[in-house]
């Protein structure tokens, strides 16, 4: 039986956390007789965030460090699953379709999967400042490490477990935003992995905006850089 591990990193998302979770198709998974578990890492919620998520049949992870790389190095050193899905809890993406990319995976298979949020962009869901950005770094990416992917920083992944094996450990990736152009350039730069990009969405968020546009761009294209001279890391 497959298991299938579905990770949300929160910190206040009480308006899109049960929308999210109530999106997911388990009727498919039933179907497939896929087995599944919804790991919630919260950083410190002060709204219903968690009590809303356990409701829902999520697993709760408390970790109040801070830093989105840092809730999915959480995350991934505690699922159980044979295939991981990512995304953020904002109702943003589209986890109403995330058993077809499972599936996608499982056909074609591959071993890790991104989503180009940039194939459906739904009106108000990106600003013209943060889409401008998010073009800047992705083009950077492909001129740094030769990775053919229109998305940088999409934060919806399927992919299978047993590639986190293959790269980097862990505990040696960024803590902050830059975690998930990190993970692709991992992936994609492993001859090991058979990684594909594949067109998806992006829906309007539900809550407040946490992203610092220039702050994490800026952190995000510095990092870029010093990953492009930094030796690759291994496992002691």
């Amino acid at each position: 039986m497959v298991k299938i591990s579905i990770i949300l990193p929160t910190i206040n998302e009480e308006k899109g956390i049960g929308k999210t979770i109530d999106s997911i198709n388990l009727g498919y998974f039933k179907q497939k007789g896929w087995d599944y578990e919804i790991i919630v890492v919260d950083g410190g919620s002060k709204d219903k965030t968690v009590e809303i998520a356990k409701k829902k049949g999520a697993k709760i992870i408390i970790d109040k460090r801070k830093g989105y790389g840092r809730a999915y190095k959480t995350g991934l050193s505690k699922v159980k699953g044979d295939i991981i899905v990512t995304g953020d809890a904002d109702a943003t993406y589209p986890f109403d379709k995330i058993h077809e990319y499972i599936q996608f995976l499982i056909d074609e298979d591959l071993d890790f999967i991104t989503t180009n949020r940039f194939a459906n962009l739904k009106h108000g869901s990106m600003s013209l400042k943060h889409r401008f950005g998010n073009l800047v770094l992705s083009l950077l990416l492909r001129i740094l490490f030769l990775i053919n992917i229109k998305d940088s920083q999409s934060g919806m992944w399927i992919f299978r477990r047993a590639t986190l094996d293959k790269i980097m450990p862990l505990e040696y990736f960024n803590d902050g935003m830059p975690f998930s152009e990190e993970i692709k350039i991992e992936m994609f730069t492993n001859k090991d992995i058979k990684a594909k990009e594949i067109p998806s969405e992006l829906r309007v968020r539900e809550g407040e905006v946490k992203l610092q546009s220039f702050g994490d761009g800026w952190r995000n294209l510095k990092f870029l850089f010093k990953k492009r001279v930094t030796p690759r890391r291994i496992s002691p």
